[in-house]
């Protein structure tokens, strides 16, 4: 039997973007910008940035927002809705930082 051999990657967890979501938003080019920039940003050249990747539907489908996830928050199953690219650095943070996200009180 071979020996396990544990990886650690030189990048950051990526973030995953609703590709359906970004079409339909009048911010789409705004949004994938920022986005591009914070994650080269928060990478500070220590680390390779975060790899934004455009997938299919999550089946969240909000109006006027576009869902992302990534890090820890894609393992427990969180999302970020983000309306305008002024908005991208705070849903970075939440995602990448590992914060809680919060869930709707019922």
């Amino acid at each position: 039997m071979k020996k396990i051999v544990i990886v650690h990657p030189r990048r950051v967890p990526p973030v995953f973007v609703c590709r359906k979501c970004l079409k339909r938003s009048r911010d789409a080019k705004e949004i994938k910008r920022a986005l591009k920039s914070e994650t080269k940003r928060r990478a500070g050249g220590q680390l390779k940035p975060a790899r934004v990747i455009q997938t299919s539907c999550f089946g969240i489908c909000p109006k006027r927002a576009v869902v992302m996830t990534g890090g820890a928050a894609a393992g427990a199953g969180g999302y970020v809705l983000v309306s305008s690219d002024t908005e991208v650095p705070a849903a970075l943070a939440r995602l990448q930082d590992g914060q809680q996200l919060s869930k709707p009180q019922s």
